[in-house]
């Protein structure tokens, strides 16, 4: 059993409610969608077959007990669950990056299923399978990548009519990258008392924001 890997890497958790803290990432090759603010665009193309053992061997010899499957979109691979499944076998906290456009009916639960629910600017709005909201549970993640007011508006609504049950720091407001002023966002989840996380990319902060493998 193979997978197409585009790279794996150690650095620091950027995102989500572990963020900076120590991680190993398996990016996975290939995406089913073209988002506008899309950055990492690089694995489209670059693609090496692995066998899963191999895989977790080399993940796990990073000494690290976390590890974040991304893309691209891990789950368009059939593979996928089946090496979440192993790495949870081998005791790592597991963390899955996904974009909501596939089913996660077949991830095991015990993985931490980050879901990115596309937004207007990203040009994918309508490509998020709602119904991975009835397969989440309370330790899985949700995310909202917003370039603008109608972005943060069309996340605001699907938060307050779709996610109300859901634990609300497990909710993220994820500003596009140099594309919205922070601090107008800030003022926007405050005023409607969303709840919800605003995240900041931190590795885009910490390193050169187009530099890869951080």
């Amino acid at each position: 059993m193979s997978l197409d890997i585009s790279e794996i890497f150690y650095s620091l958790q950027g995102e989500s409610t572990r963020a900076g803290l120590a991680c190993v990432f398996v990016r996975l090759s290939g995406c089913n969608l073209s988002c506008s603010w899309c950055d990492t665009t690089y694995a489209e193309v670059q693609s090496t077959p692995m066998g899963i053992n191999q895989i977790v061997d080399q993940v796990v010899a990073f000494g690290c007990p976390m590890v974040e499957i991304t893309g691209g979109e891990p789950l368009i691979q059939p593979r996928t669950p089946a090496l979440i499944s192993l790495l949870l076998e081998k005791g790592f906290q597991v963390l899955l990056e996904t974009n909501g456009s596939q089913s996660i009916a077949s991830v095991d639960p015990a993985c931490i299923r980050i879901m990115d629910v596309k937004c207007p600017l990203s040009g994918e709005a309508g490509s998020f399978l709602f119904d991975n909201f009835n397969h989440m549970t309370d330790c899985d993640e949700i995310k909202f990548v917003v370039g603008s007011r109608q972005d943060y508006d069309y996340a605001a609504s699907v938060i307050q009519t779709r996610l109300m049950d859901h634990p609300r720091e497990k909710i993220h407001i994820c500003p596009v990258f140099g594309r919205i002023e922070l601090a107008d966002l800030a003022a926007w989840i405050l005023k409607d008392r969303l709840g919800a996380r605003l995240s900041l990319q931190q590795h885009k902060l910490i390193w050169d924001p187009d530099l890869r493998g951080v």
